[in-house]
C-alpha cells in the first residue's frame, strides 16, 4: 500500500445497472453492457483538489471539487487504508446518462472506490469496497452488481451483515433499455411513494418477484409476464414518466415478456427473447416520439464481468 506519485493513472471501466426489474425494489439490481470509462489520475494538490472532466454532452451539469460523489468515494478509500487524500483527476466517458434511472450515481461512486484502491495497489478487498458503496448510496440494488456485475439480490440478514446473492439469468433473455431525453431525480421519485403500503401489496410482490427469478433462470417467458409486476413503487412513478404507460404498452406489443421502470425512471427496461429486441427497441421509440419525446433503445445483455481496472489504455 502506496500513496500513487503524481501522474500515476488508472482506466476503470463501470457498468450501468436497472434495478427493481418490477417487483425487486431496493433489492434487485442487474448490470448491463453499457459501461462508464473513468480515467483516474494522481495530480498536484491536497485533499480538496478534484477535477472533472466530462467528454460528452449529457454530464455538462455535473462539476468537479471536494463534494463530487466520485471524490467524496475515494476519500472513504484513503481513510479506510490510513492514508491522507491526494490531488485527484477523473475523465469520464459517459454512456449512462444522468437521472435516468441507469445507476449513474452509482457508477461515480465505484469508479472512486475501485479508482482510488487500484491507485494504491488494491490494499482493501472487493468485499469492503462493497461495504463502502452501500453506505455511500444508502441501498444496495445499483451498486452492489455495479461492482459485482450480473443480477444481484442484495439484503441485510438478521445478523445486520449485507449478503448477496448472484442469480442466474439465461443468456437468450434481451433488456431492451428505452432511454428518454427527459429527467427524474431519484429523489423526486421517492417523494412521489406512500410512507407505508397495504400488505397485500406486499405479499403480491414477493410472490412475483420468485416467480421473476425463476423465469430469468430458465428462460421461461410466461413467468417473466407474470413476475415482472410491481405494487411498491411503479404505481406512484408512472404518472411521473411522460408518455411511459404508451410506451410500456407498445414493448408488450411488439413481443416484450414485461416491461417495467428501471430504476426511479425515467427509462424503462423490457425482457424479450433475442428475435424480438429489434422489434421492441423500435415500438419503444416510436411510441416516445408519439408523446414527443425524444429517446433511444439499445438492445443489451447481461453484463457479468462487473467493474474493471488497468493501469493504461489498451494498444
Amino acid at each position: 500500500m502506496v500513496q500513487p506519485r503524481i501522474g500515476q493513472k488508472v482506466i476503470v471501466d463501470v457498468p450501468s445497472t436497472t434495478a427493481n426489474l418490477g417487483p425487486g425494489f431496493d433489492c434487485l439490481g442487474a448490470a448491463l453492457e453499457l459501461n462508464n470509462r473513468f480515467v483516474m489520475q494522481r495530480i498536484e494538490g491536497n485533499g480538496e483538489r478534484f477535477e472533472l472532466i466530462i467528454e460528452g454532452t449529457e454530464g455538462s451539469h455535473l462539476r468537479g471539487g471536494p463534494d463530487n460523489l466520485v471524490y467524496r468515494a475515494a476519500q472513504r478509500v484513503w481513510k479506510a487504508a490510513g492514508l491522507e487524500p491526494v490531488g485527484l483527476e477523473a475523465r469520464v466517458t459517459l454512456a449512462v446518462p444522468p437521472a435516468r434511472g441507469l445507476g449513474s450515481s452509482a457508477t461515480a461512486i465505484v469508479a472512486g472506490l475501485v479508482g482510488a484502491n487500484a491507485l494504491m495497489g488494491d490494499p482493501l478487498r472487493k468485499e469492503k469496497l462493497l461495504e463502502l458503496a452501500i453506505d455511500i448510496e444508502g441501498h444496495p440494488d445499483n451498486v452492489v452488481p455495479s461492482l459485482l456485475g450480473g443480477l444481484c439480490i442484495t439484503a441485510k440478514a438478521a445478523s445486520e451483515r449485507w449478503r448477496v446473492v448472484r442469480c442466474e439469468w439465461l443468456n437468450s433473455i434481451k433488456a431492451v433499455i428505452a432511454i428518454p431525453s427527459i429527467r427524474l431525480s431519484t429523489s423526486e421519485a421517492r417523494r412521489a411513494m406512500p410512507k407505508s403500503i397495504p400488505l397485500g401489496d406486499a405479499v403480491i410482490n414477493l410472490g412475483a418477484l420468485t416467480l421473476l427469478l425463476q423465469g430469468l433462470r430458465t428462460g421461461n417467458g410466461d413467468l417473466i409476464a407474470d413476475g415482472m409486476h410491481d405494487r411498491l413503487h411503479e404505481p406512484y412513478r408512472w404518472r411521473l414518466i411522460k408518455g411511459g404507460i404508451e410506451v410500456r404498452k407498445a414493448a408488450l406489443d411488439s413481443g416484450a415478456w414485461g416491461c417495467s421502470i428501471s430504476g426511479a425512471g425515467p427509462s424503462l427496461i423490457a425482457l424479450c427473447p433475442e428475435d424480438r429486441g429489434q422489434a421492441v427497441s423500435q415500438a419503444m421509440v416510436k411510441a416516445w416520439e408519439a408523446a414527443g419525446v425524444a429517446s433511444r433503445a439499445p438492445v443489451l445483455n447481461l453484463q457479468k464481468e462487473g467493474s474493471n481496472w488497468h493501469p493504461e489504455e489498451d494498444e
